[in-house]
């Protein structure tokens, strides 16, 4: 990337956008109209009155985007960045959106015998094969992790993995499909990144937007209102 270019941030598609949104507000930074349209195949959308574009990516992309310098910006969710551990991404900043948390879960009947205090290996259907391995050797078991990227409840009922880690918000899809929460990996939330080489070649433009971001942050959700 030129340092003359324009400002790229990386954010990623979904439900986070909703809560982003309003957060961008608080920055200062508006996307064209194109970029509210959900049915939108347009990826790059420019911002008015600034020299910043948004780039809409998968959550999963957002790091790698960031970390090999095609987006100088992002928005990632701590779980996607304890997944890959990228080097070049510096993470200045929890923007305190997107909170869900990162969960072990089984079948609601799984037998006594293969209980994780009996075992030293387990398989495990997961989108986070290393922060999974990572965990269950911390524990002294060796983790075989199938790698999905959705329907991860599906595995144990099929065969494919007696245990999942996945994402969890409510516990609804879990309990739906036979399945119950046992263990919570770790919180998660969404974090606003930087690409570390970008962030000495534009200090102060890149600074300025995590001090923008951090008020934004800190600000009261609600102004207080005071009768005239």
């Amino acid at each position: 990337m030129s340092s003359a270019s324009g400002l790229v941030i990386a954010v990623p598609k979904g439900r986070i956008l909703e809560e982003l949104v309003p957060m961008f507000k608080k920055v200062g930074i508006t996307p064209e109209q194109s970029f509210f349209d959900d049915g939108e195949r347009q990826l790059q959308f420019s911002c008015q009155g600034s020299n910043i574009s948004i780039i809409r990516v998968r959550s999963f992309d957002v790091a790698t985007f960031v970390a090999f310098g095609a987006a100088h910006v992002g928005i990632a969710g701590s779980d996607v960045l304890m997944e890959f551990d990228y080097s070049d991404i510096y993470a200045p900043l929890d923007l305190k959106i997107g909170h869900c948390r990162l969960s072990l879960a089984e079948p609601v009947d799984m037998p006594p015998q293969d209980d994780l205090a009996r075992v030293s290996h387990v398989r495990v259907a997961t989108k986070y094969p290393n922060l999974t391995r990572r965990y269950f050797a911390e524990r002294g078991i060796q983790a075989e992790c199938i790698k999905l990227g959705g329907a991860m409840e599906l595995a144990p009922s099929l065969g494919l993995a007696q245990r999942i880690v996945d994402l969890v918000s409510t516990g609804k899809t879990l309990k739906a499909n036979g399945l119950k929460e046992t263990q919570v990996i770790c919180d998660v939330s969404s974090r606003l990144i930087v690409n570390r080489a970008a962030f000495k070649t534009r200090s102060g433009e890149i600074s300025t937007l995590i001090d923008r971001f951090r008020e934004a942050v800190d600000a009261p959700l609600y102004a207080p209102h005071y009768a005239s």
